[in-house]
């Protein structure tokens, strides 16, 4: 029961599980008040007060999720210094430090998660990991069947090029 104390040291940012290794056999970890110099051990570190170089670390952060529908004209960053509106306005009540999951240009609008779980995000943003997203676009005008081949064969975009799954015209306009 518990976590392995060299994956607790880590994850509090005091040093990468090899190093956290090293420390605990030169003596460096209490657990509770006692040495701990075996590898291995396990601790709840909800519960357990554990201290580096007589310095005790930090309580485990909880993971924060939310989902803002991100209006039009706000930029997906958190700081923008020409004094645009961003998506930290949105975020007055916390005072975690959150980031974006992705990003949508300027002028759309529409779901983006915002965390502080770098996981999680690298799991939802990395192409290697082939989450599906779905788009919902409007376009101007009236879509025509050349317009929606072009899009089944994919587009270039600045980063790059990219090619949906599938393209699905929901309805035509007039």
């Amino acid at each position: 029961e518990g976590v392995r104390l060299q994956k607790v040291l880590a994850a509090a940012g005091v040093a990468s599980r090899r190093a956290s290794e090293i420390m605990i056999d030169e003596g460096r970890v209490e657990v509770n008040g006692k040495i701990v110099t075996e590898q291995g051990r396990r601790v709840n570190p909800d519960r357990d007060q554990i201290r580096v170089d007589g310095s005790r670390i930090p309580p485990p952060r909880r993971h924060m999720y939310l989902v803002l529908n991100k209006p039009r004209g706000v930029i997906s960053t958190m700081d923008a210094p020409e004094g645009r509106t961003t998506l930290a306005a949105y975020l007055t009540r916390t005072k975690e430090r959150l980031f974006h999951v992705g990003r949508l240009d300027t002028e759309t609008e529409g779901l983006i998660i915002l965390t502080n779980d770098g996981e999680f995000a690298h799991r939802l943003a990395h192409p290697s990991y082939e989450v599906r997203k779905s788009y919902h676009v409007q376009v101007a005008g009236v879509m025509d069947n050349r317009t929606l081949k072009r899009l089944e064969k994919g587009v270039t975009l600045d980063d790059g090029p990219v090619k949906p799954d599938k393209v699905k015209l929901i309805s035509r306009g007039q």
